[in-house]
């Protein structure tokens, strides 16, 4: 389980362009990591909307925002196309990072139960520490709740 103040677990994963992106190429920079269950779902739209509207202001303090998803490489090159995103957006179909934040959660819905990704948001500080971890987020609201925050 991970807690504030623990490194955070490195990752490498590819961004919607089949590019490489290592947590640890942001050494120096403050990074919010939010890991979200699904592309185009309602609530992971409306996250990743409120996320790219207040993008300027992440970028004004230094900060990176990175999306992480088991969603595919196109999936995410859709998705960002569709609502403009401007901020990274991982793919990690094998669950490395999922698994490694602890967000890869048993789920009940209508009495069914399964696994997905959990919403779960983290703030990494410009050494690679974790700052804060923010679970079971609001999708409208979670973006303006980090930005109080920083």
């Amino acid at each position: 389980m991970l807690e504030t103040g623990m490194k955070a677990p490195n990752f490498t994963l590819l961004d919607k362009d089949g590019k490489e992106v290592s947590l640890s190429d942001f050494r120096g920079k403050r990074v919010v990591l939010y890991f979200y269950p699904r592309d185009n779902t309602p609530g992971c739209t409306r996250q990743a909307c409120a996320f790219a509207a207040a993008y300027e202001e992440f970028k004004a303090k230094g900060v990176e925002v990175i999306g992480i998803s088991k969603d595919s490489e196109a999936s995410h090159a859709r998705f960002a196309e569709k609502y403009n995103l401007p901020f990274i957006l991982l793919s990690d179909p094998e669950l490395t990072a999922i698994q490694a934040y602890g967000v890869w959660q048993e789920k009940k819905l209508y009495g069914k139960v399964s696994f997905g990704v959990a919403r779960t948001t983290f703030i990494i500080d410009a050494e690679g520490n974790i700052e804060a971890i923010m679970a079971r987020v609001k999708p409208d609201t979670n973006a303006a709740e980090i930005l109080e925050r920083l």
